[in-house]
């Protein structure tokens, strides 16, 4: 696989004062993926990787602020696509259309998570040696698997993800480190799952902890949800910012203290790898 420098930027978009981000362009089985990365140039240094999943409206602004929250403190932050040209939907209907074949698939799953690692690991600013994944809702259903998988990861987190899988045995494969955000009254994911998930985490040995907040509803963390909890989705301020502040602790945990910003002079977005031919 041969990487050219620069090449195939297809956009820039607008962020916070602190970070770059730019849409850059990858490949999994033959689709073209639009993924969103945000990071501080003015850091000349390497720096952990994160990747970010989308919840299954598809890579939109909240997802691509997370990275941008991310680089802010330091990382190097890729906003994945898993549906391919970047698409983001709005309504229900539209969304179940394009997550029900990855979750029913979860081959293809793994497969389009892995194509962002490997596009990730590849950028200059990044320590491939120091990359975590963090995912919302379907997003983090995609970072358990990616765990499963057996990924050279120090760790994934997942917000309000669903904590099945078809292949509970294949958590035997876990290298990284596991941290579930959970809310206590989310229907979407009912206790029997949440006790399948423990007894799994238990009998793979992984290095694993969930926190479980309480009268938090499923998406707990995207205000764009209100307040209302009667659909069963609903933003809650305190389990948005305690369980932010608990990734932030285990990316520490995981990586030391991030880089602290070296200045304000922030330049643009310029030194990008990305795949030359058709597979990453």
């Amino acid at each position: 696989m041969m990487y050219i420098l620069g090449a195939m930027m297809v956009g820039t978009m607008a962020t916070h004062a602190q970070t770059n981000g730019q849409i850059v362009e990858y490949r999994s089985g033959g689709v073209t993926m639009k993924g969103y990365l945000a990071y501080n140039e003015t850091l000349p240094m390497q720096r952990p990787g994160v990747l970010v999943v989308h919840e299954w409206w598809g890579l939109n602004d909240y997802a691509k602020s997370r990275a941008d929250e991310l680089a802010r403190l330091g990382y190097v932050a890729l906003a994945v696509d898993m549906y391919g040209d970047g698409t983001n939907v709005a309504t229900q209907a539209e969304a179940k259309a394009l997550a029900s074949p990855l979750r029913e698939d979860r081959g293809l799953m793994r497969e389009r998570i892995h194509a962002a690692l490997t596009f990730l690991k590849k950028q200059p600013l990044v320590d491939p040696q120091q990359i975590a994944a963090i995912g919302y809702c379907f997003g983090g259903t995609v970072a358990l698997e990616l765990a499963r998988s057996g990924a050279d990861v120090a760790g994934v987190v997942s917000f309000h993800g669903n904590l099945d899988t078809p292949e509970p045995t294949a958590s035997s494969n876990i290298q990284a480190r596991v941290l579930v955000l959970h809310g206590a009254d989310d229907s979407f994911v009912p206790m029997q799952q949440v006790v399948d998930f423990q007894n799994e985490m238990r009998q793979s040995g992984a290095d694993w902890q969930m926190n479980i907040y309480g009268d938090a509803v499923h998406s707990f963390t995207n205000p764009n949800n209100g307040t209302n909890k009667s659909s069963g989705v609903a933003y809650n301020e305190k389990a948005a910012k305690r369980s932010w502040e608990a990734m932030k602790s285990f990316l520490t945990e995981l990586f030391g203290q991030p880089h602290a910003y070296v200045s304000r002079d922030y330049s643009p977005l310029r030194h990008v790898y990305v795949p030359s031919d058709t597979e990453p």
